[in-house]
C-alpha cells in the first residue's frame, strides 16, 4: 500500500480536514487542563529541513513528544544529502527507521522526489510554492472565531505568489471561502492558481471591505533577501496598518504566519492589537499537527 501523503491541502478531503479540526479542538482542550495521550507511543518522525525554523520545527518536535513519540531533527547541513545523496535515497533509508518524514525545502519538485522513494507518509512542511501546514492551522483558528468556514471572506494583503498566498487559494477551492488578493503589478498570483473563489483586487482598501480575516506575511520570503530592498518599494502601501484595519469590519481578526518585520508588511500596534489572532495561530500549529500526524501515522 503507498504511504498517504501530505504535500498540500488537497491531498485530503474536506472531510477529513474536518475531522483533523475536531481532534485538533480535542487536543487543545486537552493541553489547556494538563491531559496527555499517548496515541504515538512507540512513532518516531523525522524532521529534514533545508530552510531555517522556529514554529513549524518546534511545533512537530513537541507534538510527538506530548503524544507519546520522539522526533528526530535533521538539519540539512548534517546529512549527507548536504553532500549530494540522492533524496530518493535518503527517502528509502529514513523510511526503514521512521514513522513519518516532515521536509521543508525550497522548489516543490525535490519535495515530490523525496516523497515518490518513501514509503511512509511525508509532510510538506513548507516549500516555495505552499505551505499547507501553516494555512491547516489558520483555517483551524477562522473556524474556531468564526464557527464555519464557507462563505467567510480573506483579504490578503502583499505578495500574491508567495507559497502562502498559494495554499489559501488552494483553500478557498476547498472550503468556499472567497480569497481577495491585493498584490502590486509583479507580485500577484499565477493565473493558473485563480479559481472560482480568488480574486485579485486593486488595492489593500478594497481587499479588506467586508472582510472577516486581513492577512499578510513578510514581504521577502526565504531565498529572496537579495530582492530585499526592490520588494520594500514594490510594496510600498501595501503594509496592514490601524488605518487599513480601520477599513475593515470591527469583527475582523488578523493573521500572519510570522515570523514578522514589525513596521514593513504590518504595523507593531496591529500584531498586539484586539483583533490580531497571530500568536493563537502560532499556538494552533501543535494542536493541529497532532491531529494531522494521528491521521497520517495511524493510519
Amino acid at each position: 500500500m503507498m504511504a498517504r501523503h501530505f504535500l498540500r491541502l488537497a491531498d485530503l478531503s474536506p472531510e477529513a480536514l474536518r475531522r483533523i479540526f475536531a481532534r485538533a479542538a480535542e487536543h487543545k482542550a486537552d493541553r489547556r487542563r494538563g491531559a496527555t495521550r499517548t496515541t504515538l507511543a512507540g512513532k518516531t518522525l523525522v524532521l529534514l529541513f533545508e530552510k531555517a525554523s522556529t514554529r513549524t520545527r518546534v511545533s512537530f518536535e513537541a507534538a510527538m513528544f506530548q503524544l507519546g513519540g520522539h522526533a528526530i531533527a535533521l538539519p540539512w547541513a548534517e546529512s549527507q544529502a548536504s553532500r549530494g545523496e540522492p533524496l530518493a535515497d535518503t527517502a528509502r533509508v529514513l523510511s526503514s527507521y521512521a514513522d513519518g518524514i516532515v521536509f521543508r525545502t525550497y522548489g516543490e519538485a525535490r519535495l515530490h522526489e523525496l516523497a515518490s522513494a518513501a514509503t511512509i507518509p511525508v509532510i510538506n512542511a513548507l516549500t516555495d510554492e505552499g505551505h499547507p501546514v501553516q494555512v491547516l492551522s489558520d483555517l483551524f483558528t477562522l473556524q474556531e472565531r468564526f464557527g464555519s468556514l464557507e462563505g467567510r471572506k480573506v483579504a490578503w494583503i502583499g505578495d500574491g505568489a508567495s507559497n502562502m498566498a498559494r495554499s489559501w487559494a488552494e483553500a478557498a477551492a476547498l472550503f468556499g471561502i472567497e480569497l481577495r488578493l491585493a498584490s502590486p503589478p509583479g507580485y500577484r498570483l499565477p493565473e493558473t492558481l485563480r479559481g472560482a473563489n480568488v480574486r485579485l483586487v486593486a488595492t489593500p482598501e478594497e481587499a479588506v471591505q467586508g472582510a472577516d480575516v486581513v492577512a499578510t506575511d513578510t514581504w521577502t520570503s526565504m531565498g529572496c533577501e537579495e530582492e530585499r530592498e526592490e520588494r520594500r518599494r514594490a510594496f510600498a502601501g501595501y503594509t496592514v496598518d490601524m488605518e487599513l484595519l480601520a477599513k475593515a469590519p470591527a469583527t475582523a481578526i488578523v493573521m500572519h504566519c510570522l515570523p514578522a518585520v514589525r513596521g514593513e508588511e504590518i504595523a507593531a500596534e496591529v500584531i498586539d492589537a484586539p483583533q490580531s489572532v497571530i500568536f493563537e495561530q502560532a499556538e494552533n500549529r501543535l494542536h493541529v499537527q497532532k491531529a494531522l500526524l494521528e491521521h497520517l501515522l495511524l493510519a
